[in-house]
């Protein structure tokens, strides 16, 4: 059960589902004690809003990472081309 924001600096606690961003990730098949069988185990993470603007989520092969998201200037020029096309 997810109970804080997933970025260790933060560790804000959940309260609502209405701020923020879930992860959902299939963490790597371990094998049952019970038949040998691999098993599937799905994990859930939470960020925080504040963090969520900032920061993402991803799996390695062994765990997961939190890292700040690259910042994007596509919104900005997408914006540009739109004035631009208007100014016509």
């Amino acid at each position: 059960m997810v109970n804080n924001c997933a970025n260790p600096k933060c560790g804000k606690p959940l309260h609502y589902l209405r701020e923020g961003r879930i992860f959902v990730f299939d963490l790597p098949n371990q094998i049952s004690a019970v038949g040998g069988k691999k098993t599937r185990r799905i994990e859930h993470f939470w960020l925080c809003g504040e963090c969520s603007r900032t920061m993402e989520m991803q799996q390695s092969k062994d765990r997961v990472h939190v890292f700040l998201r690259q910042k994007t200037r596509v919104g900005v020029q997408m914006r540009a081309a739109e004035h631009q096309s208007f100014a016509s």
